[in-house]
């Protein structure tokens, strides 16, 4: 068995234990933070919106792709003073191909860059492709996407309160997935990489990891806390805790496992294509899962927890097992013996227990043997072998 393996059951026993929830002020002041920052990213930043969302013209044409490329056709496209044509985006397709965006322009305008392009490139204007992409249309997308995530968290909330009957598991998975989105977002805008079509399937996805790792930890939390009011060994952050240690091992397998194919898409779209679907669905893929997995193991849990110790019953659950725990804490430790030195009786609690005889005064040894021959006592009071008469003894 693998060391990792080996940790995870002696985890899974309870043998090892990491106080995930005992720290959860620390996880929560680290999500705090990193969503503080998403939120700046998108207000000073902003997202980069793709040509879908906000409208434009793209041209697309084959030409060796060298280090000055990008600058060669911003200048070319510049040069021809279109109107309303602001700052192209320039970016290569491989290693032999180049698009070009620019905003929605006239039809005039339109064919200008588009000759611009062609001599730039060394190619016939027949060969450099164009599309006018309305504004409308990306409008339409957005909205859908919108519409999707309202119905996508509203049904996990229902699905969660009747699969484990407990709204507030609903209440911290919904925030959990918030994180993961605002998180994601904000890598987008601080990154600068275009918010296209793929881009917001690949958010709409990982919300669906994201979830299933919460679920199968929540699940877990369910079957430790099952009737945990009838005792009074763990309170409910307890077994919540052990919970997380149970299934930590899992989540981590799970998401390396997930990662590395997508990792590889990522590099495979950003250094090689450059540009494309590819890209924009493995980074929103990527980032997600790994602030999925984060947040399915550090903060629904702790949310969990911490929703569920306001409860008067698991409130007053903490307090017997506060009680029981510095009872045994308060408690005196007998000596080896059991007993003080001499015998003395040794008072534990609110009575005494009686000492048992320490080892040097109990009797030692076996009990005496019967002798072979028959004894007889003497004058002395001590016992001497007899010998029968030699006509009974056979001889």
């Amino acid at each position: 068995m693998s060391k990792l393996g080996q940790l995870g059951a002696k985890l899974h026993r309870g043998e090892v234990s990491y106080d995930f929830i005992g720290k959860r002020k620390l996880w929560f002041t680290v999500s705090l933070v990193l969503v503080a920052v998403s939120l700046i990213g998108l207000f000073t930043r902003g997202l980069a919106l793709g040509i879908e969302f906000k409208g434009g013209v793209e041209y697309q044409t084959n030409v060796k792709v060298t280090d000055s490329t990008v600058q060669d056709f911003t200048d070319v496209v510049k040069a021809t003073n279109a109107k309303d044509l602001g700052d192209p985006v320039v970016t290569t397709i491989g290693a032999d191909k180049v698009r070009v965006q620019t905003k929605p322009l006239a039809q005039d305008d339109i064919t200008k860059v588009r000759a611009a392009i062609a001599t730039q490139a060394g190619v016939s204007v027949e060969q450099v492709t164009s599309q006018q992409i309305g504004a409308s249309w990306g409008q339409q997308i957005a909205n859908k996407a919108i519409i999707a995530l309202i119905v996508f968290l509203g049904l996990v909330f229902l699905v969660i309160w009747a699969y484990f009957r407990e709204p507030k598991a609903s209440m911290a998975a919904i925030i959990a997935l918030l994180h993961d989105v605002l998180i994601t977002v904000g890598v987008y805008a601080l990154i600068g990489f275009d918010v296209t079509p793929a881009t917001v399937i690949g958010v709409l996805t990982i919300l669906g990891y994201s979830l299933y790792d919460t679920v199968v930890v929540f699940d877990k939390v369910r079957e430790n806390t099952r009737g945990i009011t009838g005792s009074n060994r763990f309170t409910y952050s307890d077994a919540t805790n052990l919970a997380v240690n149970q299934t930590v091992v899992r989540s981590i397998n799970t998401t390396l496992i997930a990662l590395m194919p997508v990792g590889s898409i990522l590099v495979v779209g950003t250094v090689v294509l450059g540009t494309g679907p590819l890209k924009d669905l493995s980074l929103a893929l990527f980032v997600g899962i790994a602030v999925g997995a984060y947040s399915s193991v550090f903060i629904a849990p702790a949310l969990l927890a911490a929703f569920k110790e306001r409860e008067p019953g698991m409130q007053a659950l903490r307090r017997r097992v506060m009680a029981k725990r510095a009872a045994a804490a308060a408690a005196p430790v007998a000596p080896a013996g059991g007993a003080a030195a001499g015998g003395a009786p040794v008072a534990v609690g609110a009575g005494a227990v009686k000492a048992e005889p320490r080892k040097q005064d109990r009797p030692s040894g076996t009990a005496p043997t019967p002798a072979a021959r028959p004894m007889k006592a003497t004058g002395a009071g001590r016992p001497q072998p007899s010998r029968k008469p030699r006509s009974k003894r056979g001889k």
